[in-house]
């Protein structure tokens, strides 16, 4: 099974061109391991790509930055607005005008933000992440997801194997966002960490509040950082069904992402002090490295 062929890129307007650009300087303002990655898809499709991401992180910003009624209207106002751009009918911002454009060259689907859509609403209502299920649900519905709006842009085949593996991997770069974020995400008064989690390792919310890096913490952070390794094992299966350079673009985006796990060990698992990150001399150095693991892989559907 093969994704459905892009209809053939007409030629940007100088007011698309403009929305477009805002989009890249959206995701270049706040992810630069994803801006990195997205630079290596082909032109017409990095520019999708920026719209799709900037799309995201306008719904995110309202969780994170808005509280009370007011989150709750400028989410629902940004479902109106996606909604609206899938029908053609964009709003004037920018970010509409594009994932409008993206929406009309790419088979994206909708329900994909439409589950974007539900784990932000998690994120306003403060859920409590009673165990890994639950926790599985929010990755999937706030990152996961995102894979079945990337891979339609870059074609793929191996039809629902391949939405598998970009799922999972989508769900490991948020399980890796969690584990780097923990101390700014109790300054939010958000705490993702599975109460079941937390009980079997012997942390508090007390130890959590005072940023307290216990042995039974360390154990937790390890735990959960193998777990996401494995989803990115798991994800990076279907990274050679993807059509082009955007094999490329993944594997690069997903090796730095992993990197943050290996500075967060190295950094003895305190996320309250420190962020862990990867430098972009670091980032750089890694894309030889995904160029030759690419190198000899062959696809399922081969």
């Amino acid at each position: 099974m093969t994704s459905a062929p892009a209809v053939p890129a007409p030629p940007l307007t100088p007011h698309l061109a403009e929305a477009v650009a805002h989009c890249r300087e959206v995701t270049r303002e706040h992810s630069k391991t994803f801006y990195l990655g997205s630079r290596l898809f082909p032109a017409r499709q990095r520019e999708a790509v920026w719209a799709v991401y900037a799309a995201c992180r306008d719904g995110d910003d309202v969780v994170d930055e808005w509280t009370g009624a007011a989150a709750e209207r400028g989410l629902g106002l940004w479902w109106e607005r996606v909604q609206g751009a899938f029908a053609g009918e964009p709003a004037t911002h920018p970010i509409d005008t594009a994932l409008a454009w993206a929406a009309a060259r790419h088979p994206i689907p909708l329900s994909a933000f439409a589950e974007l859509h539900e784990g932000l609403r998690m994120d306003l209502a403060g859920h409590e992440y009673r165990d890994m299920d639950d926790l599985t649900l929010y990755c999937r519905r706030v990152a996961g997801v995102v894979g079945f709006m990337i891979a339609p842009i870059s074609g793929y085949s191996g039809g629902e194997r391949t939405l598998h593996h970009a799922l999972m991997l989508g769900q490991a770069m948020q399980l890796t966002n969690i584990l780097r974020d923990v101390g700014e995400d109790l300054e939010r008064g958000r705490v993702y960490l599975p109460v079941s989690l937390l009980e079997e390792y012997g942390v508090t919310r007390a130890t959590l509040e005072r940023g307290i890096v216990t042995p039974g913490y360390r154990a937790l952070m390890t735990h959960l950082s193998g777990l996401a390794r494995a989803w990115y094992a798991e994800g990076r299966e279907g990274i050679p069904c993807l059509h082009g350079s955007a094999r490329y673009a993944v594997q690069a985006a997903a090796r730095a992402y992993e990197g943050i796990l290996d500075d967060l060990a190295r950094g003895d698992y305190d996320n309250f002090r420190r962020r862990a990150h990867v430098s972009g001399t670091r980032k750089l150095l890694m894309l030889p490295q995904a160029w030759w693991e690419l190198r000899g892989a062959v696809s399922y559907e081969s």
